[in-house]
């Protein structure tokens, strides 16, 4: 049997109340199984922005996962916060030391909803941070309906790595995010685009594997999301 590749997914954190009394961290379950049936052997991540290098010594790629809250405006360059924003700094801190020494690594790095928007400001690039007020006219990016349903489409660029893991230009995705990508950083190229012109991906070819998604494959609603893990999973062998 080929060697499970460790794949580092980091957690979110939340403040004491529900599951415990005392901070705790969570993550869905899915994530974790979606890098199973795709090959890696998953690992959590705690935001421990101190032992980054030593994480990162023992992972064969990264996954930074999506979140109710938002990377702080100030890190790209935004001079005020807008009052939908919501901040968890020791997480930000954290994803952003591991996204970094990674990219320095050249370890696969894949981030997802949030990890995209938090990988594109490592890359250089800034965020839309409110899109009913920038983008009037978008569609509805948090979607009433259940995450593990569609809530628009994507169209993916001819050409690009999600292209040639997805196979098809057209795939139907979930939608829950009110920020996204707005301006990227030089070398990055866009490779999805929904109907409304929200940026759905990003990817940095100058890196063995480097993408981002705006949706969530891990509840993989179509082929091309069981595609998205597997081949970051293969990258990471």
């Amino acid at each position: 049997m080929t060697k499970r590749p460790f794949i580092g997914l980091s957690l979110d954190s939340e403040s004491p109340g529900g599951f415990a009394n005392f901070p705790w961290y969570a993550l869905r379950q899915n994530y974790f199984a979606s890098v199973v049936v795709a090959g890696g052997l998953p690992v959590a991540l705690p935001h421990e922005e101190a032992l980054v290098e030593a994480y990162l010594d023992r992972l064969d790629g990264l996954v930074v996962t999506g979140g109710a809250f938002d990377v702080d405006p100030a890190l790209y360059g935004a001079a005020e916060a807008h009052p939908k924003v919501t901040l968890k700094e020791a997480r930000t801190g954290f994803e952003r030391g591991a996204v970094t020494g990674a990219l320095e690594r050249d370890l696969p790095v894949l981030g997802i909803c949030g990890g995209q928007q938090l990988l594109n400001v490592v890359l250089g690039g800034t965020l839309i941070q409110h899109i009913p007020d920038e983008m009037p006219d978008a569609l509805q990016h948090e979607q009433e309906n259940p995450r593990d349903e569609a809530g628009h489409t994507v169209v993916i660029t001819r050409g690009t790595l999600l292209h040639d893991i997805c196979k098809t230009e057209e795939m139907s995705v979930n939608s829950a995010h009110h920020q996204a990508a707005k301006e990227t950083g030089k070398g990055v190229a866009i490779n999805a685009l929904a109907p409304d012109g929200v940026i759905e991906g990003i990817e940095d070819g100058r890196y063995g594997f480097c993408l981002g998604v705006q949706w969530h494959p891990e509840f993989t609603i179509s082929a091309g999301d069981a595609r998205i893990m597997e081949a970051f999973v293969a990258a990471s062998r």
